[in-house]
């Protein structure tokens, strides 16, 4: 009995909202609760990735590719780096 009539209490408030105004609703908290969950899901995805990438050169492979460089005339000069094709 207690329901039907919080319902009827409810019913008089549900008109007072305004028709003509456009909301988003639970399908457009659906929506936005997803995408954040796909970002958050992809930065730790990205995360775990970049722990995995070393960004130190070994010495012995740094001296080894610097000088077949320099041999061939590909090498830019700054730091071992190939120049870009010219052309």
């Amino acid at each position: 009995m207690s329901a039907s009539l919080a319902l009827t209490h409810l019913v008089p408030l549900a008109k007072e909202v305004d028709e003509n105004k456009v909301t988003p609703g639970v399908l457009g908290f659906i929506v936005f609760a997803v995408m954040a969950l796909a970002v958050w899901g992809l930065m730790k995805s990205m995360n775990r990735h970049m722990g995995k990438v070393t960004f130190e050169q070994d010495s012995e492979s740094g001296a080894e590719g610097s000088g077949g460089a320099e041999r061939t005339g590909t090498s830019s000069g700054s730091g071992g780096k190939a120049a870009p094709a010219k052309g």
